[in-house]
């Protein structure tokens, strides 16, 4: 089985919705996005939302891109307004510090769609709906995880791992260390989380912030990551030191991790693709303004991939 999430097929669902007439006019949405050159999972989403707008005649697009900065973004969300699109989709910079300017998008009557990562929850008034993963369950499923394998090598009552996280501020970021660190101690009580230190979705940085941690610590068995990415980095400064035996985790297999899977180097993580991130998210804005029932928080799937089932599933394009 090649696993693709129930919102693959949005683009097709997108076109049989301008056929069918429910958006009589062009419907103008615009998007700003966080930062679409940090990492090929951003890249490939600008990508695929691109293309699934233009297989609709009936969606024009503003895309934008706030290159990580939150003032720029909160400015690109400003223009929009003024350009009066008829949803704005935004893939917040910060959780908290956009509210305002959704909040006046909201008081323009503009329905905003929140995708990937979601605003803090003071926010949420002003949002007609969030498209993406649950991050709080992929942290709880990549603790799961990690801990499975710490007792299928008989090391649940004494292991001790350290904690790479996203950019800070950031809801994914917080999200998914959230659902690791609460899920962790239910199945695994014995289990010592030594530190976390952020690595900004930034591979070098990680491996930075991982050769940090192998000079303090002499006993690391191992390593949850945000993403892949960043555990990929910090997978290359443990080969660098020559440190074996640590159990590399993560959150988001991209085409890398997947890759050191392979290797039998990178344990597990969480799958997720950026494809159906997008088409989900344009999707939403398409069924919020033709009127239809939204669910607030609009998940879709996002399975555990280990070495031990990455058989059943499609390499990351990012």
């Amino acid at each position: 089985m090649k696993l693709n999430s129930t919102l693959a097929s949005a683009t097709a669902v997108l076109a049989l919705t301008a056929a069918g007439g429910v958006a009589a006019d062009t419907m103008k949405i615009g998007i700003t996005q966080n930062n679409v050159g940090v990492d090929s999972y951003q890249t490939t989403y600008e990508k695929a939302f691109i293309a699934a707008a233009e297989a609709n005649p009936d969606i024009e697009t503003v895309v934008l891109d706030a290159g990580g900065d939150v003032a720029r973004q909160i400015a690109q969300m400003e223009d929009l307004i003024q350009q009066e699109v008829d949803s704005i989709i935004i893939w917040p910079t910060n959780g908290e510090a956009v509210i305002p300017a959704v909040r006046k998008a909201h008081n323009a009557d503009i329905p905003v769609i929140v995708t990937n990562s979601n605003i803090a929850e003071q926010g949420f008034d002003f949002v007609a709906s969030f498209s993406g993963p649950d991050n709080i369950t992929q942290g709880s499923r990549s603790a799961e995880i990690m801990c499975d394998k710490f007792k299928a090598s008989g090391i649940e009552d004494e292991a001790r791992i350290v904690q790479i996280s996203g950019q800070p501020g950031y809801t994914t970021a917080i999200e998914r260390a959230k659902g690791f660190e609460d899920r962790l101690p239910e199945v695994c009580p014995n289990v010592t989380l030594v530190e976390t230190q952020p690595g900004d979705w930034n591979r070098e940085k990680s491996q930075k912030v991982m050769e940090a941690f192998l000079v303090k610590y002499d006993d690391i068995d191992g390593v949850y990551s945000g993403d892949d990415n960043m555990g990929v980095g910090a997978l290359n400064a443990a080969k660098a030191a020559g440190r074996d035996g640590i159990i590399f985790v993560g959150a988001t297999n991209f085409s890398v991790g997947y890759e050191a899977m392979e290797r039998g180097e990178y344990w597990g993580s969480i799958y997720q693709s950026p494809v159906d991130d997008a088409e989900a998210a344009l999707q939403t804005a398409v069924d919020v303004l033709s009127g239809k029932d939204v669910p607030f928080l609009n998940y879709f799937d996002t399975p555990k991939i280990t070495q031990d089932n990455m058989g059943e599933f499609d390499k990351p394009v990012f």
